[in-house]
């Protein structure tokens, strides 16, 4: 019988990335995503008709709130691992939908945790995020850092996401990765977020909203190397004794919005027209990971792409799949 892994947000921008790796590794990979129109979903469809040339590749449009659905298609495949990259994002979006993250995070984790529990799948892979560390209170945030004052719902959804896989790893001996994302970039870039927002609007002339006036500070974290991170850490050999880790995945090297803005306008040989803003609500100045613990898996350092590389790749990327 065929083994599988299992990703979650499959037509998200992790979960296709990390399919794709995966399956040019001969990996045979179950994908699962409901398309949502959070964002435009010409890109998601785009990614995975990607994947579906794959022959190890199996899509399947589920949506994870309705257990029963998910339990049924799932009853013939022999699921080693999941990955579970799918939830509602947006810092911004919680704070005027808030029911949306209680419904898509909460409920479809549970689902997958009860899914794990009853199939008895016992390696799970979680995508949480680095707002679960609030306003930051050092210069760079460790692993074992205070994650009990999230400013945003989205946050408090990933942290209770985290301890309910926690509560779950401890009962069920399921054995757990919890890995805390800071903002990742690159091709195939979700356009909803800054890097894809600036170039297009930047190739338009049209205005670019900045915030905190271009004060912000950020870990910007190249998609090749999170997903390496998350293969990595997928890969370590948990026991029952110690069944639960939380890692960083940064690049650990704070960049100001300032200069990731000038590099694009470098690249595309474009001024860019800019609206400073003040600091939206929810938002944070700065945020750094100490990114120790995840380098001790040995090659997430080796294949750092700084944020020269990235910006120029994702641009590179940009103009060839809208064809400029």
């Amino acid at each position: 019988m065929k083994i599988y892994n299992l990703v979650t947000g499959a037509a998200g921008f992790v979960g296709f990335s990390l399919c794709l790796v995966l399956l040019k590794n001969g990996q045979n990979i179950i994908g699962i995503d409901n398309i949502n129109s959070y964002y435009d979903v010409s890109i998601k469809k785009k990614r995975i008709s990607i994947l579906k040339k794959y022959p190890n590749f199996k899509f399947l449009k589920i949506d994870l709130r309705n257990f029963k659905k998910l339990k049924y298609n799932l009853r013939l495949y022999n699921i080693k691992k999941i990955f579970h990259f799918a939830a509602q994002a947006g810092v911004r979006h919680s704070i005027n939908h808030p029911e949306e993250y209680v419904s898509n995070n909460l409920v479809a984790t549970h689902n997958l945790l009860e899914l794990c529990r009853k199939k008895k799948i016992n390696r799970l892979i979680f995508a949480s995020s680095s707002s679960v560390y609030g306003k930051p209170t050092k210069k760079k945030i460790k692993e074992i850092h205070d994650t009990n004052k999230p400013l945003q719902f989205y946050a408090a959804t990933k942290k209770s996401c985290e301890l309910m896989a926690h509560s779950y790893s401890s009962m069920y001996k399921i054995k757990t990765t919890v890995l805390r994302f800071f903002t990742l970039y690159g091709p195939w870039g979700r356009p909803d977020m800054a890097l894809f927002k600036f170039t297009k609007s930047i190739l338009e002339n049209k205005k670019i909203e900045v915030y905190n006036y271009g004060n912000h500070q950020r870990d910007f974290t190249y998609i090749d190397d999170a997903v390496m991170a998350i293969i990595k850490a997928s890969n370590e050999k948990l026991t029952n004794k110690v069944s639960y880790k939380i890692y960083n995945v940064g690049n650990g090297k704070s960049v100001k919005l300032k200069y990731y803005i000038n590099l694009l306008e470098k690249k595309l040989k474009i001024k860019a027209k800019i609206k400073y803003l003040p600091m939206q609500k929810g938002d944070v100045k700065g945020i750094l990971s100490e990114n120790k613990k995840i380098k001790k898996l040995k090659t997430f350092q080796k294949n750092k792409v700084d944020v020269e590389t990235g910006v120029n790749r994702f641009i590179d990327w940009y103009k060839k799949y809208h064809k400029i």
